[in-house]
């Protein structure tokens, strides 16, 4: 069978070197919309966008030096995978400290579970990289692969957030630009669905779609901005369900409830599609 959880667990980790400059972070920080909400020279934006006082968004681990292509997760032992059946199914980072704006790194990756949902399978890729002075971030890559569940194993907790029975208290709607994708794979991810609108249509969509990673940065910039008080060294940990598809030149709607004083439930929709679901059982845990 195309999946063998056995030896795909027992596989050895992967470790590879990172390295990343402010070059990376401030083209990652355009991919995902930075100084095009404000004047680009207010210095709310400045802070995502010049190299002095630069700050980096966590969700740049993502795709810092390579990212998460680097973890390897079609090239263990034991997976046969067909990407044609493959979905991003969530994403979970936790900061150790604060990213630096040029880094190096050594990033090790594992595969840390295999689920078997009946009709489909989870594979939990997680990712530890770490710098000359310890730990950086940890991350974990949840992927869903359709048709190829049923081997009998374990099922796995399902994670569902429940919102608080009351209006946000934040709301903000980004104006996601037509060309987001075009500029965002830049930073990485070359997958053609997300720029080729005759591969979009073999995949099932209308159009090219924005990559699921660039809706998790975009999201978590209108958290800090609108929420953290612009100050990303705050965020400890940021996790998501990708719930639905995003078109490049839609507004996205991101609404934030505090829950205790330090976490923030969230949701991001698609305004023009009657708030249809893009990110959902969202959580940012963050410094009081």
């Amino acid at each position: 069978m195309p999946i063998n959880p056995a030896e795909a667990l027992a596989a050895p980790a992967r470790v590879t070197e990172l390295a990343w400059d402010h070059k990376d972070v401030i083209l990652y920080h355009l991919g995902i919309g930075a100084g095009a909400q404000r004047p680009a020279t207010d210095p709310d934006e400045l802070r995502w966008t010049y190299e002095k006082d630069l700050q980096v968004l966590p969700s740049f681990v993502t795709v810092a030096g390579g990212g998460l292509a680097k973890a390897g997760a079609f090239n263990l032992p034991g997976l046969q995978i067909n990407l044609a059946q493959v979905l991003h199914g969530g994403q979970r980072i936790e900061l150790h400290r604060p990213i630096p704006a040029t880094g190096r790194a050594q990033l090790t990756s594992s595969l840390a579970a295999v689920y078997d949902k009946g009709k489909a399978a989870v594979l939990v890729m997680r990712s530890e990289a770490a710098d000359a002075d310890g730990p950086l971030y940890t991350c974990d890559t949840e992927i869903f692969v359709r048709g190829e569940g049923g081997f009998g194993g374990e099922r796995g907790e399902t994670v569902r957030v429940e919102l608080p029975d009351r209006e946000p208290d934040a709301v903000r709607e980004i104006p996601v630009r037509h060309d987001q994708a075009l500029l965002y794979r830049l930073s990485g991810d070359w997958n053609p669905l997300h720029a080729d609108p005759d591969f979009a249509k073999l995949a099932g969509f209308d159009r090219p779609i924005l990559h699921g990673l660039c809706s998790y940065g975009v999201t978590l910039k209108a958290v800090v901005d609108a929420v953290l008080g612009g100050d990303a060294s705050r965020v400890r940990e940021y996790r998501t369900r990708f719930a639905g598809i995003f078109f490049p030149g839609e507004t996205l709607r991101v609404r934030i409830w505090r829950d205790g004083a330090e976490r923030l439930l969230v949701t991001a929709t698609s305004v023009e599609r009657d708030d249809a679901p893009v990110l959902a059982d969202t959580v940012v845990t963050h410094q009081p």
